[in-house]
């Protein structure tokens, strides 16, 4: 396959993906303008922070894969690719070490007021006086939003500090979620007023989806507690920044904070953002997921996710529907043969059946195999007949699709 990076890489990546026998080119220089030209001929797109429009993903008919090598999507159109049948796929869970440390490292820095006293020492001042007025975190309340894999690693460096934790009960989390939240010991609670009320930090580790796009408003910020610190190393347009700005010039809270609204699309540029000058603001450069432990990580998984697309099973595929679809299943057991699921289609077509969703497993000894295939609408008697009468068709049954 030929892969496209659209952003720079690990060495080590390129060099297993080579020896795997696939064409790799990395052109780190590549913006949202550009790829559409560079895109053409190529079947997998690598990109961390560079943006994928339509047109790019209408540039190359050979595209079939769109990897973020990162937990987000958001700089990805997910629906010009999804129409286009092109997989969208992500590596999560790979850089939660690196930006819970961070989120931990903008807490102490705004308890100890640490860029202020560094600043100081580098124009030639003294004021201990002013500095020793620091609270500390031990014993302190830390609210987290979002307990995904980075929610979960913050908790637990939180734990490590004697913090308590807290977060908003869920009903839909997994069992592997509800038994980290136990091990680490989170508490729970019933409301998001409740988190904020008695949290004297509040972290944010939210997706960006239209649900949570200026989340943190003035309603949110109403509700913490005076003196409490907002924590954001998820993503800039969770936060409403002209209610933040607000609600730090009233002296109400403080807030440490790694992304931005309207962040620069290269490496370095100018940046003029009056929350990123607010002396009750101490910022980062979106640099959570930076380090090199992280980056090795997300190459990997990276890696991982492209040979499991050549191998035709690609993993953690965010635009792929889940759940069954279509009104009916059909159990098809049958000989493994060549020509005999194209019988089966044949068939699904003569009586105007459209295929929804299929698996198609083969046997251990390779003599038997089991279809099942979710069609849009029930399939009727004739049909079942039709397809029972197949030479190389074992048995047919159909019920309702589960949804």
């Amino acid at each position: 396959m030929r892969i496209l990076y659209a952003d720079s890489v690990d060495d080590h990546a390129v060099v297993r993906l080579s020896a795997g026998g696939h064409s790799v080119e990395v052109h780190a220089d590549l913006s949202a303008d550009t790829l559409p030209a560079a895109i053409s001929g190529f079947e997998v797109l690598v990109v961390r922070s560079t943006k994928v429009t339509a047109e790019a993903i209408t540039s190359s008919e050979g595209l079939g894969l769109i990897v973020r090598a990162g937990a987000g999507t958001d700089n990805i159109d997910c629906a010009a690719a999804s129409a286009r049948g092109i997989y969208v796929c992500n590596v999560p869970g790979r850089n939660a070490v690196a930006v819970a440390e961070l989120a931990m490292g903008l807490i102490l820095a705004l308890d100890r007021r640490i860029p202020d006293n560094t600043a100081d020492l580098r124009d030639g001042r003294w004021d201990k006086k002013t500095y020793t007025a620091a609270d500390g975190i031990f014993g302190k309340q830390i609210g987290i939003v979002g307990l995904g894999d980075i929610g979960l690693a913050v908790a637990e460096r939180a734990k490590a500090f004697g913090m308590t934790v807290v977060a908003q009960r869920k009903a839909n989390r997994s069992d592997p979620a509800l038994t980290a939240i136990r091990s680490i010991g989170i508490r729970l609670v019933d409301t998001q007023e409740e988190l904020l009320a008695s949290s004297d930090v509040v972290s944010i580790h939210v997706p960006k989806s239209d649900d949570t796009i200026a989340m943190v408003d003035d309603a949110f910020l109403g509700a913490m507690s005076d003196g409490a610190y907002l924590i954001n190393t998820s993503r800039g347009d969770v936060v409403d920044e002209q209610a933040l700005l607000r609600a730090l010039d009233a002296g109400r809270i403080r807030a440490g904070l790694d992304v931005w609204n309207n962040e620069p699309g290269s490496g370095q540029d100018a940046f003029d953002s009056p929350l990123a000058r607010h002396p009750g603001v101490v910022g980062t450069h979106h640099i959570g997921a930076s380090t090199d432990q992280a980056q090795r990580s997300i190459a990997e998984g990276t890696v991982e996710t492209i040979e499991s697309y050549f191998n035709g099973d690609p993993i953690n595929c965010v635009n792929i529907r889940r759940e069954p679809s279509g009104e009916s299943c059909l159990t098809i057991r049958h000989l493994d043969r060549v020509g005999v699921l194209a019988q089966v289609f044949a068939v699904l077509r003569s009586h105007g059946l459209n295929v929804q969703q299929m698996q198609n497993q083969v046997f251990v000894g390779g003599q038997a195999a089991v279809a099942s295939i979710h069609v849009g609408t029930a399939p009727s008697e004739a049909a079942v007949a039709a397809l029972s009468a197949i030479d190389e068709v074992l048995y047919v049954t159909t019920l309702p699709a589960v949804g």
